[in-house]
């Protein structure tokens, strides 16, 4: 049989029914699978903070010392026996599933409270402690997600063991690798259905490293160490030619087939089918993933693969990223200096906690566009301009929309975009062209972004589905 690892979105966790109808209970043998699960949808925002919004969680109000992360605590504690509520009918089970949760939050909050305790003396700093904080809350909520899971299963026949690598117990890490050499070594697969925490304890410190995509990490590991015959990958979601929420779920469609290049310029903009760093693993390891639609189980999703070429000149996917920070610096004195400059800006960046979504640059100036808190960038803002008091900085709000495809043609590629945002009533900033044939990005005002989104898909992806049809038919 053919084995797999596969990991569970946080969306789709939340709607358990369709879980286990559509992906658990649907093979007649439910064995030779591996599952890695993410925490359910919402918690590990309310646990850490709002990734999309930004809004503080209960590790970003310890962080700011507010009082109130104990009352953001107990919300997440309510929230998950809610969950509870709603996943189990079995008094006896709920019992048991309530009771671990409440374990783990309560240990978190002792321990929270000793440390801020702890810190209040001149000798012990905060700051130090924080990654560690970070690390053992973002735990809590894939430990409930996994051993709710497996309680589950298991009322319904299958063999389901909870596999906690998230180290609540453990005092001396080991690496990622050998934490799940270790544990798997122990396991039939064959017989017994693995359900395991997106979180793993370790040297590397997962969430130092990889921030929220440590579930995917876990994943990817799994797949590699243990050599999978595949991963699958379900979403809430298709893979699609655009976001259907801008374009129109009449008007999108799966990409099908796509490779590990069109992977990458996706996680470029936050659009991550996978992590980076989770599918560099599988490459090497030449393990296809499949992404797949948890609510259409009988539809086959879009295959990752290294080695997929298409036949034509396809874009396969637009894709953005709005609200998209560009820091401009020019420079005359820069001429011949802008490798030190831009050694210097990316320390400050660094410091600073913001992604890098893209730099351009010429003889004098420089652009990063850049992701994060207002707070964040504000603070970038001000410690560029005071190391480069003589410069001209600019800051503003743009959009970042990439043409991509696994073999473009970008020349072609970048007129005909041109032409449809302009035709479109959208005038791009800038204008860039990928060397390796996978992407061409357009830069527009943030206000822009849905339609020129709408204006690219229609020029790439719609006429070209149409064409298609209509040779189908002639055919």
């Amino acid at each position: 049989m053919t084995y797999t690892v596969e990991k569970i979105g946080g969306t789709s966790m939340t709607a358990f029914d369709a879980v286990l109808d559509n992906i658990f209970l649907r093979p007649q043998n439910p064995y030779n699978r591996v599952f890695v699960v993410s925490a359910y949808g919402g918690i590990t925002d309310s646990l850490l903070e709002c990734k999309k919004t930004g809004k503080p969680g209960v590790y970003k109000l310890i962080a700011k010392r507010d009082d109130s992360w104990d009352e953001a605590l107990e919300y997440v504690k309510n929230r998950m026996l809610l969950t509870n509520e709603h996943l189990f009918i079995d008094p006896l089970n709920r019992l048991r599933a309530d009771k671990f949760i409440c374990s783990r939050i309560d240990e978190a909050k002792t321990c929270i409270s000793n440390i801020l305790e702890t810190c209040q003396y001149g000798q012990f700093s905060l700051r130090r402690y924080l990654p560690q904080v970070r690390e053992f809350l973002s735990s809590i909520g894939e430990a409930h997600s996994a051993f709710n899971t497996a309680l589950k299963l298991k009322t319904v026949g299958i063999n389901a063991k909870f596999v906690d690598l998230s180290g609540w117990d453990n005092q001396t890490p080991r690496t990622l690798d050998e934490t799940i050499t270790d544990v798997f070594k122990d396991i039939d697969v064959t017989t017994e259905l693995p359900i395991v925490t997106g979180y793993a304890y370790c040297k590397e410190g997962l969430m130092g490293t990889y921030d929220r995509g440590y579930s995917e990490m876990t994943f990817s590991r799994i797949a590699s160490l243990t050599n999978a015959d595949l991963a699958i990958i379900h979403k809430e979601y298709h893979l699609s030619s655009a976001d259907p929420r801008v374009v129109g779920t009449d008007k999108v469609f799966p990409i099908g087939r796509t490779n590990y290049d069109v992977a990458d310029q996706l996680a470029s903009l936050g659009m991550e089918a996978i992590h980076p760093n989770a599918a560099a693993g599988l490459r090497e390891s030449d393990i296809e993933i499949q992404i797949k639609n948890t609510f259409e189980p009988e539809h086959k999703g879009t295959l990752i693969s290294s080695d997929y070429q298409p036949e034509t000149n396809k874009v396969e996917i637009i894709a953005g990223k709005e609200k998209v920070f560009a820091l401009h610096l020019f420079d005359q004195a820069m001429v011949g200096q802008v490798d030190n400059v831009g050694y210097e800006l990316m320390e400050i960046i660094s410091d600073a906690q913001v992604s890098l979504i893209g730099k351009e640059m010429n003889a004098n100036s420089i652009t990063y566009y850049l992701g994060g808190s207002t707070d964040n960038l504000n603070k970038l803002l001000y410690k560029a301009e005071k190391r480069y008091p003589n410069a001209s900085i600019k800051g503003r709000m743009v959009a970042l929309i990439s043409v991509i495809g696994s073999q473009i043609d970008t020349n072609k590629a970048l007129a005909k975009g041109v032409l449809s945002l302009m035709n479109n009533d959208v005038t791009p900033v800038a204008l860039h062209a990928s060397m390796r044939n996978v992407n061409v990005q357009f830069v527009v005002s943030d206000q822009d972004y849905q339609n020129a989104i709408r204006a690219l898909h229609h020029e790439f992806c719609e006429n070209t589905a149409t064409t298609q049809v209509k040779t189908e038919q002639v055919a």
